[in-house]
């Protein structure tokens, strides 16, 4: 019964660890992982311009906006929004764009599911997912987000 006990008391600790400062941790360490994947492809597409346009004008498929246009709009989500979730300013907000562009991105592009690796497709899966945690669970209190909300509530 003992061993049972400490059993119970060590997954316990688990709960503690998330209710103190482990989730605010584990928030801020996904929102640097998501936003720095989307950064890195905002930077990318900048650094070559015109490739990037040739790629939206020949390869990707987005609907109802020119290749012009959807590269400028591509191109700014993927080097503003994971800024504003590096330092949780307006987090939620930040991670459902950045899920848009995830999504555009799958569906402009074909070629994403007849590439012979599926670790393309899995990528944006996983993006998605942890953008999804984001903006239902929030940035946690490692976040601009929560400093400014409690800044306005004791004013």
């Amino acid at each position: 019964m003992q061993k049972l006990l400490k059993l119970h008391q060590l997954i316990s600790s688990g709960d503690k660890l998330a209710s103190s400062w482990g989730a605010d941790i584990l928030g801020l360490l996904l929102r640097c992982y998501v936003g720095w994947q989307f950064f890195k492809s905002g930077l990318v597409k900048v650094q070559n311009w015109e490739g990037t346009l040739g790629l939206f004008r020949d390869e990707y498929q987005v609907p109802l906006l020119s290749p012009e246009l959807a590269a400028v709009f591509g191109a700014a989500g993927e080097l503003g929004l994971p800024l504003l979730l590096f330092i949780g300013l307006a987090s939620r907000p930040a991670a459902l764009g950045l899920l848009a562009v995830n999504v555009m991105a799958v569906v402009s592009y074909p070629l994403l599911f007849t590439l012979p690796c599926p670790a393309a497709i899995n990528d944006h899966f996983y993006w998605g997912v942890l953008l999804l945690v984001l903006a239902t669970f929030g940035p946690g209190r490692m976040a601009l987000d929560t400093w400014l909300a409690r800044k306005w509530s004791t004013t």
